[in-house]
């Protein structure tokens, strides 16, 4: 017949007959049946066999101190395996009574109710994002409003509006790389009717779909070795003529006449050389 077995809860000293399988489950952790309380069966392990007789010269045994354990003798269904992990009781103790003491008393079995001050800053947050959204599609807008205007002519007049309180305006595109725009034909002829005069023409010449900015010309004089004689950059404004609109650009597919007169007196040339550059 196997020893029994028997532990003393430390909360209520009810004294509980064990089995080894339950001392070993959750390192000897259990719960006492009567008071509830959580606490080590191993360490807590009493023998209810009869004392010995004390020798002669020991200190009296102190029985109070021991408690009653026979008359609160109770059987081991009565212990239950506690639903904590196996940690000190302190630290679960001072860990409830840390929760107890931020929540008010009437409300401690009451769900936790969302805070009025998450919605309020939900909705800031929500309107900070549309916001922010809002002002980058401007952004864009205000940056590429001239290649917007281009490419999609109907939203010109809208842009203009907006720029007009924007103190900004409506530029035509810039064919940077030349793409587009190309010198058709040209030509450098003294005027027979004043000497050292000479008349350029040429004529500038758009393929694209949309309006251009008008270039700047460089008219290069070169002399017979093809060395450079003099050099003279013409502004849009000094080719194009009084009747056309620099503000909207060279129109889609469209042509520009060239026609200036250089005063060559000072100098004498056999060439030249004449290209196109945005500034």
């Amino acid at each position: 017949m196997p020893e029994e077995k028997y532990t003393r809860c430390p909360g209520c000293a009810t004294v509980f007959r064990v089995t080894s399988e339950q001392l070993a489950m959750r390192a000897g952790q259990v719960r006492c049946g009567h008071c509830k309380s959580v606490f080590d069966g191993n360490a807590q392990r009493v023998s209810l066999a009869p004392p010995r007789a004390p020798d002669r010269g020991a200190p009296p045994m102190d029985e109070a101190a021991l408690g009653p354990p026979t008359a609160t003798l109770r059987s081991a269904q009565a212990l239950e395996p506690p639903d904590i992990p196996p940690e000190p009781l302190a630290a679960v103790v001072a860990g409830t009574a840390a929760v107890a003491a931020e929540v008010p008393y009437e409300d401690r079995f009451s769900r936790a109710k969302p805070k009025k001050r998450r919605r309020v800053h939900t909705i800031l947050y929500a309107f900070a994002i549309v916001f922010f959204v809002v002002l980058i599609a401007a952004q864009a807008v205000f940056h590429f409003r001239d290649a917007i205007a281009a490419h999609w002519p109907a939203v010109q007049p809208a842009l203009s509006r907006l720029c007009s309180l924007a103190g900004c305006t409506i530029r035509p595109l810039r064919d940077a790389a030349m793409s587009y725009l190309s010198i058709d034909a040209s030509d450098l002829q003294a005027d027979p009717a004043h000497r050292g005069l000479l008349i350029l023409t040429a004529t500038l010449r758009n393929r694209a779909p949309w309006s251009l900015a008008y270039p700047h010309l460089e008219l290069t004089l070169t002399d017979a070795q093809d060395q450079i004689v003099v050099r003279r950059a013409l502004g849009p404004a000094d080719y194009a003529g009084g009747t056309a609109d620099l503000q909207r650009g060279i129109p889609p597919n469209g042509e520009v006449a060239v026609k200036v007169f250089i005063d060559a007196s000072a100098t004498s040339q056999a060439g030249y050389r004449l290209y196109m550059f945005y500034p």
